[in-house]
């Protein structure tokens, strides 16, 4: 694979997600009142618009505090910085990316630039997906906050595969 061709993966895994987040959320905030919510599936799930100032699924989101909003910012770029370098440098100091790390990576880049570009824009982030059973509720969540969450667990399915079934050379 030349070098040009293993940047087309990742970059396009990664603009998906935040197009999809992007489109999914100005959805949200244009045709759902803020609180409000639509249930989709009785006893499972809701779509609502909610507003986030902490970080994904509601973490953190208590107090007004700029400093939780700049450590946040921060701490998403330093996150976003680290994965680009292990996804457009991926041979150096003997890093070597499968198929599968270079998915959840995007996905991770993905979905940290999408809650990031709320964050700088509007100082929260829209969630709008809400599952519960009963009275037990999931914090409301979104596609940036999915992606990450799918990319992390790629990210341990495939260091756990790794490590119990290592390369043949």
């Amino acid at each position: 694979m030349t070098r040009n061709s293993s940047r087309v993966l990742p970059l396009a895994i990664a603009s998906a997600i935040v197009m999809l987040d992007r489109i999914t959320k100005i959805a949200i905030e244009r045709y759902v009142s803020q609180w409000e919510s639509y249930t989709v599936i009785p006893g499972f799930f809701d779509l609502v618009h909610a507003k986030n100032a902490g970080a994904a699924f509601g973490m953190f989101a208590q107090g007004e505090s700029e400093l939780r909003t700049f450590l946040l910012i921060g701490v998403s770029v330093a996150v976003m910085v680290f994965v680009s370098i292990l996804l457009f440098r991926p041979h150096r100091g003997g890093f070597t990316s499968s198929t599968l790390t270079t998915v959840a990576l995007s996905l991770v880049l993905g979905g940290a630039l999408g809650n990031v570009w709320d964050r700088v824009l509007k100082g929260t982030v829209t969630d709008f997906l809400e599952f519960y059973v009963g009275q037990y509720r999931f914090a409301a969540f979104n596609v940036a906050d999915s992606a990450i969450s799918v990319g992390a667990g790629l990210l341990l399915i495939d260091i756990w595969r790794t490590r119990h079934h290592p390369a043949r050379t």
